[in-house]
């Protein structure tokens, strides 16, 4: 065709630019990588100083736009400095090129690593089409004080006394004479510290170290206080609390006469290291100082009493004068080995506001924050030198509108009705603005009582208080209600979560056994818990006697080993790291406590008759039903001797392995030929528990499963579609059936308005779990909290495989149960980011799903039979980034890659 000569010639820019265009689209291009490398921990934790792992453990996330990738080698460096990390010269360790698909619990394996030796560590990887990544960002930790011929400092207090009076303040002022490269302080503050430099708090950790039995094991904390020194004249200052350490309150558990049980003391070592490479240590001995605070009383469960009258103005400063203060004294160390608190600390939350304020008689005010908690009240306030306000705290209220406690303080005050439970007070210093909160203490509560002033809204606030672990997974769905239950649960596993997993935060602070295990599935969907079980199992070795036996509460002064125990709470110490292992990937906990858990073992074999084990408490707080305790303990016991013999071989233990799991098949007999009934396909009394127990713990056997899950639904259906069980057997409900293709049963019990069920909670109020189904005793329990982890199995459909632990592979099966139309859970898991959001519309059931780099999946798509089912535009028949696996009544079955996918099919 000729040119049409009506058009004038472009211009020569615009040639130029074509051909520039040209010359671009002929190049090579330099495409991202397809994996990046961020999330790097040591230990599960960012960048921690004061480890004391000789060999930490080092894991990473990995990242990808793309679908199915995957890590097939990976390369670590580590060095002392940052800039020979930058530079590549890792003088501590370089793996060098690791042909594995593995991301976490990396042994770290290079030169031996020295007390506080400083570790700067990065990482690559190549993926399964050989390419590398960009090396991630540089991460850090830092060893602890390694050895005990570390620690020169000495216990420091006021004197050996356990008599109580006002907390300790200790001080002691120091030169800095040269420009500071880094500084560290390595402090253990028993049985609480609050720590500051030249008037400044350090940090803001609270009720800290945490709490063990302090004659068995004492925490230490590092901190980096580089940036609180000034050249010239510095001063530490440290105010000591009672806390568990010296529990003067008498209660039933007998913690005033614990074995541990000493006056407050400090153990304190600062180390400067100058920019011209010297070092030099001071440590808390007699030349410090001690005074007395204005906290006139402290206690974890009377509270906390402060007089602002005795503030001492600039007492942690250099310029205070203390020479009328007294020399503190050298006093005996606590009979526990010293080890780094390798968890996040507790500390306070965000602030709750009031939402009403009554008054029930002349002069008694009732604060409500609308919301149960564990923590303190803060008050700020103005008023005349010498006013005492008081407040005591609460979660329910009496019918005339006054605080109600007889519950919560009656195993307190049965043993000294004087004693104060769970009230703070503040007497005014009289000038400005004064603000206030406990420090020492915490305790449960939605209301306050207050006396001594008319309060305003703006007069208290609540701040919560616990161990501030990552959150990690969030469930919501088109039930109001349902979010409510997962909002209660979240809610009541923090408030009992302080350092150690706990009962309820008013009542007791008691670390039972039962209620944590039973919580940990849903902890770790909702959070990162494992470094905090991790302390506690070793709580638990610590408490177990040559026997073998366990108490129900650890830790213990030695109550709880005559009740309260048994296997159905003891066998927490093997189930939460079981959970570990299966979350988590790790056996860690395993391997430091694989003796203790064959030590248990052997103790209830010692205490089985013919493979049944008889002791202990049963399915507490059931509705109506007891089931007996045989049907429990000996679940757990076949239970234990199955993980025992599952950690043998991790471990190499050949014949342990072969031995325990002769045992468990010992007991599986055993448990059949006496409780199973044949003929009715019953176990036992036929109760919801003794039916879900077995199933839940797999001691049915294959040819009579699907009759005992007949049985098993036909007892809800006669309790009209309610639970009849306690904490044992809730547990194993919802997941035996869940296990069994009966979910929309156990999505008819959650649902439930009326009693027994969380939806009749809600409806009184509730805005945390419940201890009784009929409300009664407290009101603040995670023991009936696994349903959480239950929404997001059953409904957002994330199913962990144990066969593939941390997540390696799981299953996404989601569930549009009743009158669903939509849910949606993240799960932050330790490889990356899960989601499964659903929603089901005009009969079209669409799923997005994520599935992180370096995993895979199996999902179960609800479909009517021969429906159409797409991911994104094609059938997955013929999709290249899945494999379709085959069709079920109402299910596709599909295997992906990481990515994120679109799915939709035909429903009902």
């Amino acid at each position: 065709m000729p040119m049409d000569r009506s058009y004038p010639p472009p211009p020569a820019s615009t040639l130029r630019s074509l051909v520039a265009l040209l010359v671009l689209a002929c190049t090579p291009v330099s495409l991202p990588a397809a994996l990046t490398v961020d999330r790097l921990r040591t230990e599960y934790l960012e960048n921690p100083i004061g480890m004391d792992v000789q060999q930490p453990r080092l894991s990473w996330t990995l990242n990808s736009v793309a679908r199915r990738q995957r890590q097939t080698a990976y390369q670590i460096l580590v060095a002392t400095r940052e800039d020979r990390l930058r530079s590549g010269k890792a003088d501590l360790w370089d793996s060098g090129r690791v042909e594995s698909d593995e991301s976490l619990h990396i042994r770290y394996a290079g030169r031996p690593l020295i007390s506080r030796q400083a570790c700067w560590w990065k990482v690559r990887v190549w993926d399964q089409d050989g390419q590398e990544s960009p090396w991630s960002a540089a991460a850090y930790w830092e060893m602890g004080l390694l050895q005990p011929g570390d620690w020169t400092a000495h216990w420091i207090g006021r004197d050996e006394s356990l008599d109580h009076r006002p907390a300790p303040l200790l001080r002691r002022t120091f030169n800095v004479r040269a420009p500071v490269q880094r500084a560290r302080i390595y402090i253990s503050g028993l049985g609480y510290y609050d720590l500051s430099i030249n008037g400044r708090p350090v940090g803001d950790r609270i009720l800290d170290p945490g709490y063990t039995r302090y004659d068995r094991r004492v925490l230490y904390a590092a901190h980096d206080v580089t940036r609180w020194l000034r050249s010239g004249k510095n001063a530490i200052g440290v105010i000591l609390g009672t806390g568990w350490f010296n529990c003067h309150t008498r209660a039933v558990w007998n913690f005033h006469q614990a074995p541990w049980r000493m006056s407050p003391r400090l153990l304190l070592q600062l180390h400067l290291d100058y920019a011209d490479g010297r070092t030099e240590v001071l440590v808390s001995d007699e030349s410090w100082k001690v005074g007395s605070s204005p906290i006139v009383f402290d206690s974890i469960y009377g509270g906390e009493s402060y007089d602002a009258r005795l503030e001492l103005p600039g007492w942690n400063t250099p310029s205070f004068k203390d020479s009328n203060w007294d020399s503190a004294r050298n006093l005996a160390a606590p009979a526990g080995r010293l080890s780094a608190q390798r968890m996040p600390p507790i500390r306070l939350q965000e602030p709750i506001e009031p939402v009403g304020i009554s008054e029930p008689s002349p002069g008694v005010f009732i604060v409500d924050f609308g919301k149960n908690i564990a923590g303190v009240a803060e008050i700020e306030t103005s008023g005349p030198p010498g006013l005492r306000v008081q407040w005591r705290y609460g979660e329910r209220l009496t019918a005339d509108g006054r605080l109600d406690t007889r519950d919560l303080d009656q195993h307190i005050k049965s043993q000294g009705a004087d004693q104060v439970f769970q009230t703070d007070s503040y007497t005014l210093r009289g000038t400005g603005t004064e603000r206030w909160h406990a420090r020492f203490t915490y305790h449960g509560f939605q209301y306050l009582e207050v006396t001594g002033l008319r309060p305003s809204r703006d007069t208290f606030r609540a701040l919560p208080v616990h161990s501030d672990i990552p959150r990690t997974g969030t469930f919501v769905c088109s039930d109001e209600r349902l979010n409510k239950v997962q909002a209660a649960a979240l809610r009541s596993f923090l408030n009992n979560f302080q350092g150690l997993p706990t009962d309820c935060p008013h009542r007791e602070k008691n670390g039972w056994t039962g209620d944590a295990h039973l919580a940990a599935e849903q902890a770790n969907f909702n959070f990162l818990p494992v470094t905090v079980h991790a302390k506690w199992i070793q709580d638990l070795t610590d408490e177990q006697r040559p026997t073998g036996e366990l108490p129900g509460i650890v830790p213990t002064s030695g109550w709880g080993y005559d009740w309260g125990n048994g296997p159905a709470w003891d066998s927490a110490l093997l189930l939460i790291p079981r959970e570990a292992y299966t979350y988590f990937g790790d056996t860690d906990m395993f391997e430091r406590h694989y003796e203790a858990m064959r030590h248990y073992v052997d103790y209830l074999t010692s205490k089985a008759e013919q493979g049944i084990v008889s002791i202990g408490l049963n399915d507490w707080a059931p509705w109506k039903t007891q089931t007996p305790a045989a049907i429990t303990s000996t679940a757990y016991y076949y239970v234990d001797a199955r993980i025992v013999a599952q950690a043998a071989r991790w471990l190499g233990h050949a014949a342990d392995a072969a031995r325990y799991d002769a045992l468990a098949d010992g007991i599986r007999r055993a448990f059949n030929e006496r409780f199973f009934q044949t003929d009715t396909a019953t176990y036992g009394n036929g109760s919801q528990t003794a039916l879900s127990c077995a199933l839940y713990q797999d001691l049915v056997e294959p040819q009579y499963q699907a009759k005992v899950v007949e049985r098993l639904v036909e007892s809800i259906d006669r309790n009209a579609g309610h639970l009849d069980t306690g904490i044992l057997g809730t547990k194993y409900l919802l997941n035996a059936l869940l296990d069994h293709q009966r979910g929309d049963v156990a999505y008819q019990i959650v649902t439930q308005t009326n009693q027994p069920g969380w939806l009749w909670w809600i409806g009184q109020g509730a805005t945390t779990l419940w201890e009784q189904w009929n409300g009664s005793e407290s009101r603040n329990h995670i023991m009936f909290g696994d349903v959480s982890a239950w929404f997001y199995k059953a409904i957002a459909g994330i199913v962990p495989d144990p066969l593939a632990p941390g997540f390696r592979h799981f299953t996404i099966r989601p569930n549009p149960f009743g009158d669903l139309t939509w849910a949606r859970g993240e799960y932050d898991s330790i490889r990356g980011r899960i989601i499964s959001d659903w929603r089901l519309t005009d009969g079209i059931f669409r799923l997005r799903l994520t599935v992180p780099a370096n995993t895979s999946a199996t999902v179960h798509l609800p479909a009517r039979p021969g429906a159409r089912v797409r991911e994104g535009r094609q059938e997955v028949s013929s999709s290249p980034d899945l494999r379709f696996v085959r069709q079920e009544d109402d299910r596709v079955i599909l295997e992906v890659g990481s990515g994120t996918y679109e799915f939709t099919s035909e429903w009902r």
